[in-house]
């Protein structure tokens, strides 16, 4: 089994930071890409950032702002959020992409959700 768990989510007002952290454990051989999406109420859910072993990718919206990074010994994936803006709101899920041990059977799995409210 692998499973991801999320935190760091909360409420902040506009112009302020939080960082979210998601960890995933169990029966990992290797993790190839790690992320974060997020879906805001009445919207689908839309990729925020994700990191590879050599890329980072960033949605328009949130570059300059966001900062994703990934402590592959830990493999946990942060998620550093400043100048936040009320329409960041919205709840946020990790993703993991990779590879089981034993098996090598490919896992792409979804952490549980974390809500980032952003009052202005």
């Amino acid at each position: 089994q692998v499973q991801l768990v999320e935190s760091g989510g909360g409420l902040v007002q506009a112009g302020g930071s939080l960082r979210l952290s998601c960890a995933a454990s169990g029966s990992i051989f290797s993790i190839n890409a790690m992320g974060w999406y997020r879906q805001a109420p009445g919207k689908q859910r839309e990729l925020v950032a994700a990191v590879t072993s050599g890329n980072r990718n960033y949605a328009d919206s949130v570059k300059g702002r966001f900062t994703i990074s990934r402590d592959n010994a830990k493999n946990t994936v942060y998620l550093q959020m400043n100048s936040l803006k009320p329409e960041d709101t919205a709840v946020y899920y990790c993703n993991a992409e990779g590879l089981r041990s034993g098996s090598y059977i490919s896992f792409n799995l979804w952490g549980q959700g974390t809500q980032v409210t952003v009052s202005s």
